[in-house]
């Protein structure tokens, strides 16, 4: 006697499990490859070539704004300086947080008299690589925890808690 189990209304044998089986694999396999889990951003301006043939060295800061355009940002002290940065992220899905993979920033460098004195394009192997987008200034100093607060000590309020975690801490020595 064989013992079948009916699923969805019909035998299933050997065969047919197979088949379903082949069937499932086949569109989760195709599934995965077809679809785009990984995001790419670019952010700023991509330079190109031929902008740079329109600003050689010796070209007035007007002629590089309307080359150029509007740079990402200029040197803190004088102006002498303008950026223009360029960043490439990824990530795998959308709900991570994108990584920066490539970074360049062109540096178009002005003389006294308002002309281009050199031009120079760093990437990331050239130095520390900045963000830009977080708009936070880094301070000195340390960050502590509530519990490196409570027991530092310190001036104000602070010094009181501490006070009190220090007494609390002596009377269970007792």
């Amino acid at each position: 006697m064989r013992l079948n189990k009916r699923v969805f209304g019909y035998e299933m044998t050997f065969l047919n499990k197979t088949a379903m089986a082949m069937v499932v694999a086949s569109i989760t396999v195709s599934g995965c490859t077809s679809m785009q889990l990984g995001d790419t951003m670019y952010n700023g301006y991509v330079v190109d070539q031929q902008s740079l043939n329109l600003i050689p060295v010796g070209s007035s800061r007007e002629q590089v704004l309307l080359t150029m355009g509007t740079p990402s940002t200029t040197a803190t002290f004088d102006n002498e300086v303008f950026y223009y940065i360029s960043q490439k992220r990824s990530r795998p899905v959308a709900f991570m947080k994108p990584k920066l993979v490539d970074q360049t920033i062109l540096a178009v460098y002005f003389d006294r008299d308002g002309v281009v004195a050199r031009r120079a394009n760093y990437t990331m192997q050239d130095g520390k690589v900045f963000d830009t987008i977080s708009r936070t200034t880094p301070t000195g100093g340390r960050d502590l925890t509530f519990l490196q607060q409570l027991l530092s000590g310190g001036t104000g309020a602070a010094s009181s808690g501490a006070a009190a975690a220090r007494s609390i801490f002596q009377n269970l020595g007792n």
